[in-house]
């Protein structure tokens, strides 16, 4: 680091602010960790130990399980940590590596659900084609090409940071290492780096936004027309779950980051890092499993395996 970098780490304030609930957040945090490790496990092992389930849908559902395991395992050790301690310093270079896997791992599962939307729009307006067009070698592409192009943007916007200059106050009002609270506590310009972060935006919240709202709109459209109120219930089930999973990451990203960073709030940055660090991860595998009998199926398989 230059002369200039004065700042060699930085102090997370996580939630000294609530210091009276800090054993309440340690053992609520660590069980929602240990039970989104678990699931996501599960999910990982089921799909990977059964050839029913090697099929596109569950095979987007292993790269999101995974995603989740990178997202939960980058925030909660420190924050943990935090919870515990008087002071949760992290080395500046920790803090950039927190910053990067973060950030991959939140684009990747944005830009995968939009995927698995795609999917969904397929397997419902195009049945008799699915197998064709969503063939093996395409599903990989589509995956590889997730994780590729979000960690070549997670690198540009953690490259960026890494250039600037921190010589002041070295306290970052959230739990972990974010983009917006980094930027407030440069001594640089970071006009570059802003915007970066409002194409960012635009392209993970605007963006893959509107085209999952696009492969709904086909989907719905598709099932209205369908006679059997049976037919209706099928098509609807097999995508249900995962509208209630972009629900719930879309709810989270539009309430906290998409705004400008001057108008930052830590408190609701806070609020939404909780949900999409903790609770989505966790609730991922119960919501695709609870409402998935050939993924409870698997599972049940898996505990037999152990059990033998």
């Amino acid at each position: 680091m230059s002369n200039q970098t004065a700042v060699t780490e930085f102090i997370l304030q996580g939630f000294s602010e609530h210091h009276e609930y800090r054993m309440l957040l340690f053992f609520c945090f660590l069980s929602l960790y240990c039970v989104a490790l678990t699931g996501n496990v599960l999910i990982i092992t089921a799909i990977s130990f059964n050839p029913g389930l090697h099929t596109p849908m569950y095979f987007f559902l292993f790269n999101l399980a995974s995603m989740d395991i990178i997202c939960t395992s980058s925030v909660m050790p420190k924050a943990l940590e935090g919870l515990l301690s008087q002071k949760n310093s992290i080395s500046f270079g920790g803090c950039m590596a927190q910053l990067y896997f973060l950030t991959w791992a939140l684009s990747s599962e944005l830009l995968l659900l939009t995927v698995m939307a795609y999917d969904r729009y397929v397997a419902i307006c195009h049945p008799l084609h699915y197998n064709t067009m969503m063939s093996k070698a395409l599903c990989s592409v589509l995956a590889a090409g997730v994780w590729t192009l979000c960690a070549f943007n997670s690198a540009i916007n953690t490259g960026l940071m890494v250039r600037l200059t921190f010589c002041g106050p070295n306290v970052i009002a959230h739990f972990f290492c974010e983009i917006p609270p980094l930027l407030h506590l440069s001594c640089s310009s970071t006009y570059v780096n802003n915007v970066m972060t409002t194409l960012a935006d635009a392209f993970y919240g605007g963006f893959d936004f509107l085209m999952t709202i696009v492969s709904y709109g086909f989907i719905i459209s598709s099932i209205l027309k369908m006679r059997t109120s049976a037919g209706k219930q099928k098509a609807f089930s097999t995508c249900s779950s995962h509208l209630i999973v972009v629900c719930m990451y879309y709810t989270a990203v539009f309430y906290a980051y998409i705004s400008p960073v001057s108008s930052y709030s830590a408190e609701k940055s806070k609020v939404a890092g909780v949900l999409y660090s903790m609770v989505s991860p966790t609730l991922n595998p119960l919501i695709y499993t609870l409402r998935n009998k050939e993924v409870k199926a698997a599972l049940r398989k898996v505990f037999l395996c152990f059990r033998n």
